[in-house]
């Protein structure tokens, strides 16, 4: 090895140090370019019906890495993964109830090549009855459309997730209010009830993509907050939602209540009523408490409850869910009473119309549906398949007591729950072919699924048309 004098030597460390720093600076630079690559444009996907060309929600793609992206309100993925631009990629195409034909191995999916900017689209064919039309609830329903820069002033509602719906129309708005609900800033949101208004029709179109606006009911500083916060410990779960007009004609909003202990058992049942001026609920009457003389609650008005006239001419209003348990006069004083309450008794099980086997139903709703001059039904089914919770069957009587003709199965899921659907006939004129349907998608009670991000939780939208051939073996003569 060849000895420096030490002035050499100096000269030597000098030039070494200079070289680093070029070689640290050309590092950066390089790295800066590498920077440049992974923050290129998104390569917009678009995830649609095929024949229809409908925008598909909750549709995920998959890559052979387990990457996952799924499908916004308005059936746009951006898909950003660098290492997979400009190159063949594999997707795995899972829909509940959209998918794609198999191919020779038995895989669903599709091949695509991702380039920055680009618009490549991924027809699915629909094997469900019911056609998904999109998130009502939840945070980032165009999160990747916005991705793309599109979307940019839809706003969000602070409101991640929330469970079971209920509805009432009530002094010219349609009110909604939800169970416990997620929120950003702490795993444990909010539990005793979220609520908020909308028009009457709160849907622009009914076409996805879905945009839906809600009036939540806010705080001092404009979060949604609890609208039921019921004296007593744990959550207060409300039902049995509807207005009603005092003797004077005065409508009055109302609810039934629950009060909730670990792990989700009812201690207390009452009734409670809507304060204009608060925008809270309040209490009217405790029903049941739980005690060792009276362990289960009486007959109660919960669930979904309709209006109905008998042949007499009498407005009633019936509760269940989904079939009729009891009716009371469709007044707010007779509510109040449980004397004026009648008990009604729903059918235990339906008839499958395809193979004729028992469908035990879970809970749902009934509306009058002028265009079939029939009662129909949506419900769930308790302990289906695939889905224990997540299978969803119509139904139609000529009286909203039945007799239930054979139910027909119309929606279903790959291991994750669909349940408490509520049915929205106030979103279509009387006479129209279209029904339409939400319910909770949540991987609560399914055998351990992954959950899909931004859709566990939250309410989706569906739409069943009414004059589909496929509807036939459910319609009575």
């Amino acid at each position: 090895m060849t000895a420096y004098p030490p002035s050499h030597s100096r000269l030597w460390r000098r030039s070494a140090g200079l070289l680093a720093g070029l070689l640290t600076s050309a590092a950066t630079l390089c790295g800066l370019a590498a920077l440049r690559v992974t923050a290129a444009e998104p390569c917009r996907l678009e995830i649609v019906e095929r024949g229809s060309g409908w925008p598909v929600p909750l549709v995920e793609l998959r890559t052979t890495h387990q990457a996952r992206f799924v499908s916004d309100n308005a059936g746009v993925i951006a898909f950003d993964l660098p290492e997979l631009m400009d190159r063949e990629v594999w997707f795995d195409v899972i829909g509940h109830g959209y998918e794609r034909p198999k191919d020779g191995f038995g895989y669903r999916g599709v091949r695509l090549t991702p380039r920055p900017g680009a618009t490549l689209r991924v027809e699915v064919d629909r094997t469900i009855i019911a056609r998904r039309l999109g998130r009502l609830t939840g945070a980032g329903l165009f999160a990747e459309s916005q991705k793309l820069g599109r979307e940019t002033d839809w706003p969000e509602s602070g409101v991640l997730g929330c469970d079971s719906v209920q509805n009432a129309v009530h002094r010219g708005k349609l009110f909604w209010a939800w169970g416990d609900t997620t929120l950003a800033r702490y795993p444990l949101g909010l539990f005793d009830m979220t609520g908020a208004t909308t028009p009457l029709q709160p849907l622009a179109s009914l076409e996805p993509p879905l945009r839906p606006r809600f009036a939540y009911f806010t705080d001092a500083e404009h979060r949604p907050r609890a609208i039921a916060k019921l004296p007593g410990s744990g959550p207060t779960w409300l039902d049995g939602f509807l207005s009603l007009p005092d003797r004077d004609g005065t409508p009055h909003l109302v609810a039934t209540y629950a009060k909730i202990t670990p792990p989700l058992a009812a201690y207390e049942h009452g009734l409670c009523v809507w304060n204009e001026r608060t925008e809270n609920f309040e209490r009217l009457r405790v029903v049941w408490t739980k005690s060792a003389a009276a362990p289960k609650p009486p007959a109660l008005p919960h669930g979904h409850p309709v209006q109905w006239r008998d042949a007499a001419g009498k407005s009633w209003v019936l509760f269940g869910d989904p079939f009729p348990t009891l009716r009371c006069p469709a007044t707010f004083e007779a509510w109040q009473d449980s004397a004026q309450w009648g008990p009604l008794t729903p059918p235990a099980t339906l008839i499958g119309a395809t193979d004729g086997k028992a469908v035990k139903p879970h809970r749902g709703a009934i509306a009058w549906s002028q265009f079939r001059q029939r009662w129909i039904a949506i419900f769930t089914e308790a302990f289906g398949q695939p889905s224990a919770l997540g299978e969803i069957w119509y139904a139609e009587a000529t009286a909203p007591t039945g007799p239930w003709g054979r139910a027909v199965k119309v929606l279903s899921h790959a291991n994750y729950s669909f349940y408490n659907p509520q049915v929205h006939p106030e979103l279509t004129p009387p006479d129209s072919p279209v029904l339409h349907f939400e319910g909770t998608y949540t991987k609560t009670f399914a055998n351990h699924p992954d959950p899909t991000p931004r859709y566990d939780y939250n309410q989706i939208l569906y739409r069943l048309d009414l004059d589909d051939p496929a509807l036939a073996p459910a319609r009575t003569r």
